[in-house]
């Protein structure tokens, strides 16, 4: 029976790297994947699934307007990288095409923003995902990095803004919920 799968975690956990062996393990068995990417994060290209170890693919790209029910036939697995970005309504059609269709779906993405408050699409996936997993990794202080904080140009922890603002290590930090609500950048 297909699922719905969510692998979350803070910023620099290897999601995307997960991803694309998920997807390299699939095609090596000769199946067929499609992967997707949010078209509003375009940091390394546009329609670009990149670790920052260095590995990139091409892949498609989701906006808001995107129906996954309509546009994904004749797939072995959907994976998808920046899930956050993801509309409810879209999650809901994922869930469909695992639950229904028996496609898997493999979504990778952060649960929150850099005020702790959670991402629609990552809220609708912790809620319809069938199975969900935390990907680990580890603050400068030593605890588990559960939080992202943005940080402007001088290192400086920003507090205030937009809840989407692209960016990489140089715009955000992952750090424990210690590290979170001291304050610390």
């Amino acid at each position: 029976m297909a699922k719905l799968y969510f692998r979350y975690s803070a910023m620099n956990a290897g999601k995307s790297t997960a991803m694309l062996q998920v997807a390299h393990n699939y095609e090596e068995q000769g199946q067929t994947v499609r992967l997707f990417t949010a078209a509003i994060d375009h940091r390394y290209g546009a329609g670009k699934v990149t670790s920052r170890l260095g590995p990139q693919r091409a892949s498609e790209v989701f906006d808001a307007s995107f129906d996954f029910l309509k546009e994904t036939v004749k797939v072995s697995c959907v994976l998808i990288d920046e899930a956050q970005f993801l509309t409810p309504a879209q999650v809901k059609q994922l869930h469909q095409l695992a639950q229904v269709r028996g496609v898997p779906v493999i979504c990778y993405g952060l649960r929150s923003d850099f005020l702790g408050d959670p991402f629609p699409g990552a809220a609708y996936l912790l809620t319809l995902a069938d199975d969900i997993e935390e990907l680990k990794n580890i603050c400068t202080c030593g605890k588990k990095a559960t939080m992202n904080i943005r940080v402007d140009a001088n290192g400086q922890r920003v507090t205030v803004g937009e809840q989407v603002d692209i960016g990489g290590n140089e715009r955000y930090q992952h750090v424990c919920g210690r590290c979170f609500y001291n304050g610390h950048a």
